[in-house]
């Protein structure tokens, strides 16, 4: 069974290397159908660097994110540790301690723009992993079931629910419409 980890570590370097671009590519052309151009070209760099590469070809599965694996295997994720320090459109970013001591950590409001950029990663993520299970209100339904958990600014949340229960509701093109009109005016 040697000769078998070469033929996985092989499996799983081009498996992950192949959603990295299959992701990133989505998350491109649907930026820029939102006239986000820059955030389209920059999104998720940080996955090519040796400190999120590794792990994410160690842990890849290919239905979930190596960040998962990586965590229940280690405790916790360096590759995501890394990544949501240097990606603005992760609301993990923004998370600091309020003004007064007693506020504790806090989300910070998120930039318009940074928060339409975590709603096309979410959609596009959702479509990497669940392929044809895919619907337009599995963005929303993954949200549902992790939101009590998440430290986001009420202001970046209200955004993003409106987001994602727009596109179950009414589909990809008319969220994407509607935001390149009426939100990023």
């Amino acid at each position: 069974m040697a000769y078998m980890k070469p033929m996985i570590l092989f499996h799983n370097f081009f498996g992950h290397l192949s959603t990295i671009n299959h992701h990133k590519y989505q998350v491109m052309k649907n930026c820029f159908r939102v006239g986000l151009y820059k955030q389209g070209l920059l999104h998720d760099l940080s996955k090519y660097s040796p400190t999120e590469f590794i792990p994410g070809v160690k842990y890849f599965q290919g239905n979930r994110s190596p960040n998962n694996a990586q965590r229940e295997a280690e405790g916790c994720s360096t590759a995501w540790l890394h990544h949501k320090g240097r990606n603005k459109h992760h609301f993990e970013y923004w998370i600091d301690y309020g003004i007064r001591e007693e506020d504790g950590l806090m989300g910070m409001r998120m930039p318009t723009k940074y928060v339409v950029e975590m709603f096309v990663d979410r959609m596009c993520a959702s479509k990497n992993y669940l392929k044809e299970k895919h619907k337009d209100s599995s963005s929303l339904e993954y949200y549902e079931e992790r939101k009590d958990n998440y430290l986001i600014h009420p202001e970046s949340r209200r955004l993003l629910e409106e987001l994602l229960k727009m596109l179950a509701e009414n589909g990809e093109d008319k969220t994407l419409q509607y935001i390149k009109k009426k939100i990023l005016v």
